[in-house]
This record gives structure tokens, sequence and C-alpha cells, in this order.
């Protein structure tokens, strides 16, 4: 699989990883139901086939994800492992109810969680998952995960989900290795800011949701909108909804004879795309099962070229999907 440097960080990653959000489970922005056995055989499956690196978060699962994680990393052998990703900054209480706490305080207290859930010594990659705009200024919370780096608990640290005014108070305390944003074919705008401010700082990027939680996976329908149930997020979402889905399906559909001429998934391609984009380092794909992952992982090695990307961009503007900035031409 290729493998690009997350920034300056010296870490070569796969240009696609595995992302756990899905493995946590049920809850207020949870996938709904999942066996724990089908995730760690996914895990598994997934490294592997040469993935070398894995996502994840506290808040996923209310930390069940991480123990799944950490459950299917002691079942590997120690150079097998994969590299540990995860976040911190979204806490929850007793009774499942998720808040942002982004104090010195917290921060220090979910590293130490997290190593424990995960199993391991040292986060390779330690991310505030983002921001909070009642919280202590962004300084104070930066310069905490920036302590864990000196302390030895954290490898390398990023930061999720923040724009380009938050990225340069950051960067004025201490280096931004890498930020992770949500970007696809329907996802966009992070295209147009932050992902070019990364580029001109030496800060790896990792795009999240680059089938756009499902909707390009080349297997969604109107029907299986219809029937989310309660405890997935995504029955909640507008673009899971009228007039949204109908755009968001048609452009699916539309990537077809494209995905079936180089012989790929819609959802390689939709993922491939994104690693097109000057700037980004690799994207973070989810998986339930074993067969799930193999729907993805030729992502990695997917040439597309100029003309292909305008037959992308021509669809894009047909169907009306999404919304944000098509950039040109690939790495």
């Amino acid at each position: 699989m290729r493998t690009r440097e997350l920034g300056s960080t010296g870490m070569a990653i796969t240009t696609v990883g595995f992302g756990s959000w899905a493995v946590g489970g049920p809850g207020l922005m949870g996938w709904g139901t999942q066996s724990d056995d089908e995730s760690i055989a996914a895990i598994h499956h997934a490294v592997a086939r040469g993935v070398n690196w894995i996502d994840t978060a506290a808040v996923y699962g209310f930390g069940h994800a991480e123990e799944v994680v950490g459950r299917a990393l002691s079942a590997l052998p120690p150079a097998d492992r994969p590299l540990i990703f995860t976040k911190c900054g979204l806490v929850w209480d007793e009774h499942g109810v998720e808040s942002n706490d982004l104090t010195p305080e917290s921060i220090r207290r979910e590293c130490d969680d997290s190593l424990r859930r995960l199993g391991i010594d040292r986060i390779d990659l330690y991310q505030i998952h983002a921001p909070d705009p009642n919280g202590p200024p962004i300084e104070e919370s930066w310069g905490a995960v920036l302590e864990l780096v000196e302390a030895g608990k954290v490898r390398h640290a990023g930061v999720s989900n923040f724009g380009v005014e938050l990225l340069d108070r950051c960067e004025a305390v201490g280096h931004v290795a890498s930020l992770q944003p949500p970007l696809s074919l329907i996802h966009r705008d992070a295209a147009a800011d932050v992902i070019p401010w990364c580029a001109a700082h030496d800060t790896g990027v990792i795009v999240y949701s680059p089938m756009a939680s499902g909707l390009l996976s080349g297997t969604f329908t109107a029907e299986r909108a219809a029937a989310l149930p309660g405890d997935d997020w995504r029955s909640r979402a507008s673009e899971f909804r009228s007039p949204q889905l109908e755009r968001n399906l048609a452009l699916q559909d539309a990537l077809r004879p494209l995905a079936e001429r180089h012989g790929t998934s819609v959802a390689s391609l939709a993922t491939a795309w994104t690693t097109t984009i000057p700037g980004v380092t690799a994207a973070i794909v989810g998986a339930r099962t074993s067969g799930q992952v193999d729907g993805w992982l030729d992502a990695s090695a997917l040439p597309l070229t100029a003309e292909d990307l305008k037959e992308i961009t021509t669809v894009v503007n047909e169907t009306g999907a999404g919304h944000g900035p098509l950039p040109g031409e690939p790495l």
C-alpha cells in the first residue's frame, strides 16, 4: 500500500487508515449495534492487508471503541501493531450526556484513561477532537497537549475540526503536527482553507468521512436511509434526508461508470479522490466487518488521472450534490 509522511512527524502512514467510530456501537453519535468480535476481526484484517494506523477517540461509544481497539492490539505481536491515533476534549457523564472539556486537567486525565483502555504506553498521535467556544483559551488547551508530548505519553500532537484562526493560535504556541477535517465529494469545504493552511505549515492532513458516512459507499439507498435506527446518528442528519439525499444518491450512481472502468468500487473511488487533493496525507475509512474493509482497500493505490478528475467534477456539478470547491490536479 502507498504511504506518505504525515507532515513533519517522520511517520510514514498508509494513504488509507482504519476508522473506529462505528466500532463504538450505539450512542448519541453512534452507528447502532455492533459486534465487538466483528470489529476486532475487521481491524486484524485491515492490518494484515497493510493498513498501518487506526484512528479512534475516547468519546466513540463512551470509551468502548478504544477498549475494542485495545483488545485487537493485545492479540497482535508487538511488531505487527499499527500506529494509534486518538482524541480528547469530548467527555460524558454517568447519564451518557456528552460535553466539551478542554481544560488542561481534563486533557491530562483523558490521556491517562485512553492509554489504559488502549493498553499502550504511548499514543502516536493525540488530537483535540473539536473546539470549545465556551472553554479556556485554546492556547491553554494546546499547551496541555504539548506537555503530554514532553512527558512521553504522546508522540505527536494534532487537532480535529479546527478552522484557520484556531490553527494559527495553536501554531504560535507549538507546531500542529496534523489536522483532521471532514472531506468528501459531498463535504468539500476543507479544501478551500484549512487544507491549504496545512500545506503551508508542514502540517499533515488525515481527512475523515471520505465516503460521506456511507452515502458514497456504492451500496446506500433511499430505503436504507428510511430504515436507519434511532441510535444511528445519520437518521437525524440533513444529508440523509430529502432533498439532499436524492442529490447525494444521484452522485453515487453517477460515479459507478468510472469506478467500473477502473475495476474498483464507488467507495474506493470516492476515497481515492480525497487523497488527490494537494496537502492531504491520508483518509480515514470506517468499517464494521472484514468485507467492508475489502471494499475500500484498493483506494490506496488507485491511479486517478486528470481526465478522471474532470469527469468527477462534471458529475458533481450535474447532480448538484454537496458543497465546497472542486480542486483540480492529483498530487
